[in-house]
């Protein structure tokens, strides 16, 4: 089902068309760009992805490529992009997980705050805090009322440690001084059955992972971890609304280039890639996967990764996230 549903997505990125740019921005690279993805094929971030080569493209009539340097959590693609040329010519396109990584890494080959330079946020997708349908507690209240009763006993699944549901697991249970027990897998796929079983008892999952199984009512919905409602799900509130301010979690999508890149030519790749984040066949090609188009300046970019980077390495130090 997962495949059928990546197909179809390439298949609506590939098809979609939109005038050339009248003015190429001064700056913009004039020979191949190459976009890293720093996870495995097949996800969410590579659909993405294709759809900004093929827009980036058809705008300026250059050539756009998108190529994989996978493996360590990303730090080898991002390391890949912080050691190229700072031209503009190799991007990478990353995940919320670089902001953890000054806080999970203590011997990185590059520094991923002075290394590159963030060019925009792109997107965010909304995200849930899930329970077992059995679990006894139905809003935020009712649970961190059961784990401060239960210290330890909410057996929290997450898709490997140091990613980004465990830190948001820490999070949350640091910033309301509850505890839980991370049980690590090896990614989200075989949470669900376990959390369905009764095995596990909460995590967080992006919804339109989840949905069937929230519609059906075999999973229960705590609460939104992002500072918006979704549509799908008006009347749950999010998670910081239930009492935990200060709590926002999504997974998000953003472009960066190598640090030393001139502010001339991340200023042409803004505006070329804000272009296509303000396109509303973009938004209707990344809604079926629950992303939210952004598009946001070079500089509120950079505030966003400083603020994300400080709060994980706040987290790490006080859950004592260790990565072996």
């Amino acid at each position: 089902m997962r495949n059928v549903r990546l197909m179809m997505y390439l298949i609506a990125a590939t098809a979609l068309s939109v005038p050339a740019l009248a003015q190429i921005p001064a700056g913009f690279p004039t020979r191949p760009v190459t976009f890293i993805n720093p996870l495995a094929p097949g996800g969410s971030t590579e659909v993405e992805a294709r759809l900004y080569v093929r827009k980036l493209n058809e705008m300026t009539g250059q050539s756009f490529l998108l190529d994989f340097k996978i493996g360590a959590g990303g730090t080898i693609g991002a390391g890949y992009v912080a050691r190229s040329a700072p031209d503009g010519t190799t991007l990478l396109i990353s995940t919320n997980a670089i902001s953890s990584f000054p806080a999970l890494y203590k011997d990185l080959s590059f520094d991923p705050v002075k290394d590159l330079a963030p060019v925009s946020l792109m997107s965010e997708k909304v995200i849930v805090l899930l329970t077992r349908s059995t679990f006894p507690a139905k809003n935020m209240q009712e649970y961190l009322a059961y784990a401060r009763a239960n210290p330890g006993k909410i057996n929290f699944a997450t898709s490997g440690a140091g990613g980004g549901v465990h830190l948001a697991g820490a999070w949350l249970h640091s910033a309301t001084r509850t505890q839980a027990t991370f049980v690590h897998y090896k990614g989200t796929g075989p949470i669900m059955p376990d959390l369905l079983s009764g095995r596990v008892d909460a995590t967080t999952a992006a919804l339109v992972v989840v949905w069937p199984l929230i519609k059906s009512g075999k999973l229960h919905v705590m609460g939104i971890t992002g500072d918006k409602r979704s549509n799908l799900l008006a009347g749950v509130p999010t998670v910081a609304e239930q009492g935990v301010p200060e709590f926002n979690y999504s997974n998000w999508v953003g472009i960066l280039a190598p640090g030393a890149t001139p502010a001339a030519v991340i200023d042409a790749l803004h505006q070329a890639l804000s272009r296509i984040a303000k396109m509303p066949d973009v938004a209707a090609a990344l809604e079926p996967d629950g992303n939210a188009p952004v598009g946001s300046t070079p500089a509120a970019f950079r505030q966003f990764l400083n603020r994300e980077t400080d709060r994980w390495k706040k987290v790490v130090a006080e859950a004592d996230i260790r990565l072996e």
